[in-house]
């Protein structure tokens, strides 16, 4: 049985790295180079901090891993940590950003929180049903694909080639109005009916960056799958679709060989 303390502590968790994530927007931030074009920042480091002082003072039998710490501890029961999804929206200062906690054991999705620190919302889930938390109330979230609105995520490390493709086809155009908000925010907003998908190459199976939101998306009926149309993480990248028939037109253009040169 799923307890509800889980959700109610990846909810605290999300807020104590988005308290951390207000506090330093707009100011001189350093920052750590990864390599490869990405970086952290004092905001990420900091936020990603007070998430596990929070985990670790609750469940201190749980593993972690963290974007910029990794793994520590051992165990079936995991909580994945990206504390600040969205750094180089954050570090010019648009306020698109996710603070992400999911918690897993095995296969199985059991919390997941993912706070947008500006609109002062949390969207969680833990045992029944998704939801998003506005000044203390909960409001359940519900797909729908009445925008016609599809994030793409175009962003390294990913390989982005087949989702970039869907720019240019004329099936795409007609039918969806692409965005790219380049943070994982958007998966969230797919359970919430703010997004009619989300599609990103890559793979994900142990992605802290996804995790929260696919559990989201998941608890709130969406289809999950695999750019593929098989199971999430056993294949490459994500489709996270409102419904059935936005998932299938999606994956049709994904598989949609690319047109021949000359």
């Amino acid at each position: 049985m799923i307890s509800r303390s889980d959700a109610e502590l990846a909810i605290s968790a999300a807020q104590a790295g988005a308290a951390v994530v207000l506090t330093h927007f707009g100011g001189v931030l350093g920052r750590v180079d990864k390599g490869g074009g990405d970086f952290a920042t004092v905001a990420d480091l900091e936020a990603e901090r007070a998430i596990l002082g929070v985990l670790r003072a609750a469940r201190p039998e749980d593993a972690l891993v963290g974007e910029e710490s990794g793994r520590s501890g051992e165990g079936g029961r995991t909580w994945l940590v990206d504390p600040l999804c969205g750094t180089l929206n954050y570090a010019v200062r648009t306020m698109v950003v996710s603070v992400n906690v999911a918690l897993r054991d095995g296969e199985r999705d059991v919390a997941a929180a993912s706070a947008d620190p500006f609109a002062a919302e949390v969207f969680w889930t833990g045992d029944s049903g998704a939801w998003v938390r506005r000044a203390g109330a909960d409001e359940r979230l519900v797909p729908s694909a009445a925008s016609q609105l599809v994030d793409l995520n175009l962003d390294p490390p990913f390989p982005s080639f087949r989702v970039a493709r869907l720019l240019t086809l004329e099936g795409f155009a007609e039918r969806f109005r692409p965005r790219v908000v380049s943070t994982t925010l958007a998966v969230a907003w797919v359970a919430a009916g703010r997004r009619a998908a989300y599609v990103t190459d890559g793979d994900l199976a142990e992605s802290v960056h996804f995790a929260a939101g696919v559990a989201l998306c998941r608890a709130a009926g969406c289809v999950v799958t695999a750019l593929d149309g098989g199971p999430f993480g056993a294949g490459p990248g994500l489709i996270a679709a409102a419904d059935t028939e936005t998932h299938a037109a999606l994956l049709a253009l994904v598989d949609r060989p690319a047109p021949a040169e000359g």
